[in-house]
């Protein structure tokens, strides 16, 4: 999904870049083609300084999103949710990040998780990163505990398993 939506964009990277934040963000554009986090409206002009493009480069994103239906549903959609991930250090939790070999394939939460729950570890959250939207992604594990270190190397041992880091 995510390449289709950039294909509707390829002939302007300055607009790719639009898209790409607006997907990273969760940011949704309204009924009147505003950028919004909920019902909080993002000025064209931080997005664009964010980006290191013209205001008017997110003005006509915001305006293709609308006059494209399959964009507009997105868009329209989408949401932010709130990450422990950046938080955590002063929260004093802890932060596994898994990458691995093929993103989309089935159970790897499950097992990753299943290791950690036979170590009685509580989990806090757990941010999966759509392999749609992201070039390489990886799975975040917030825990309440620190991780030992045999259950590292077990999650590490894992086939599917690229890395493991903290």
């Amino acid at each position: 999904m995510f390449d289709e939506i950039m294909e509707k964009f390829e002939g302007s990277p300055s607009q790719q870049a639009v898209i790409r934040l607006l997907l990273e963000r969760g940011f949704s554009v309204n009924e009147e083609g505003r950028v919004v986090s909920g019902g909080i409206e993002i000025p064209y002009t931080g997005i664009a300084r964010e980006i290191d493009v013209d205001r008017r480069v997110v003005d006509s994103t915001t305006d293709a999103i609308r006059s494209d239906p399959e964009l507009q549903r997105i868009f329209a959609n989408i949401s932010a949710i709130p990450s422990l991930r950046d938080l955590a250090p002063v929260l004093d939790l802890t932060v596994m990040t898994v990458e691995v070999e093929a993103a989309d394939a089935s159970g790897i939460v499950a097992e990753v998780t299943g290791l950690i729950a036979d170590h009685e570890i509580s989990i806090r959250q757990i941010i999966s990163e759509d392999p749609e939207f992201t070039d390489e992604p990886q799975l975040h594990i917030i825990t309440d505990e620190a991780v030992p270190g045999d259950l590292l190397l077990s999650i590490r041992e894992l086939p599917f398993v690229r890395r493991v880091e903290f």
